[in-house]
């Protein structure tokens, strides 16, 4: 057997990439393997359910990347709140290149007839919110206030990434992490 010519993880980011800028519809077989480095043969022998497979798999590595990142990160009580939350924070600075990478659940929640995609990326949101809600209500906010807290976090940083990308301005974007902070740990 072959060695492979690219491993999984930096397989899965250079489909990611197509994907966020392409959508669903708009990522062909060939981009997807172009962007791999592969052929369309060696893609498929990856990936034998095709397209529909290989945006399954991407959007469960991005479930399990905010599992490890995000959740698991802001529940590690081992660590100080304000340092977790801080480190998330660099997390998806990270993610999103610092702001000049769209976000793969928005690239892929244009309509696409597939419902497992749209379960799974509620799921992804979905888990996001519920670990800065239950971050939120640990250092003393309200059940109330903490899911406000935590679906206004999933807001800024989607609303910034395309508000970042339409004005090409990455200081918007670095903005909006500082203002997810304030909204847990208010500057006075």
């Amino acid at each position: 057997m072959r060695p492979q010519k690219i491993d999984d993880i930096a397989l899965l980011g250079r489909l990611i990439d197509v994907f966020r800028s392409k959508g669903y519809e708009g990522s062909s077989l060939n981009d997807l393997a172009a962007s791999a480095g592969l052929k369309k043969a060696s893609l498929y022998h990856r990936f034998p359910g095709g397209k529909e497979e290989i945006v399954t798999t991407v959007l469960e590595y991005t479930t399990t990347w905010g599992k490890t990142h995000v959740e698991d990160t802001l529940a590690n009580q081992a660590i100080p709140a304000r340092q977790r939350l801080e480190k998330v924070i660099d997390h998806i600075d990270v993610l999103y290149a610092q702001g000049t990478k769209t976000c793969i659940l928005r690239a892929l929640s244009m309509d696409t007839g597939i419902t497992s995609l749209d379960s799974l990326i509620q799921v992804t949101m979905n888990n996001w919110i519920q670990a800065f809600k239950t971050f939120a209500q640990e250092i003393g906010f309200s059940s109330e206030i903490a899911h406000q807290k935590a679906l206004q976090t999933l807001i800024n940083i989607q609303g910034s990434l395309i508000i970042t990308k339409g004005l090409n301005d990455t200081t918007i974007f670095k903005n909006t992490l500082e203002t997810i902070q304030n909204l847990y740990y208010p500057t006075i």
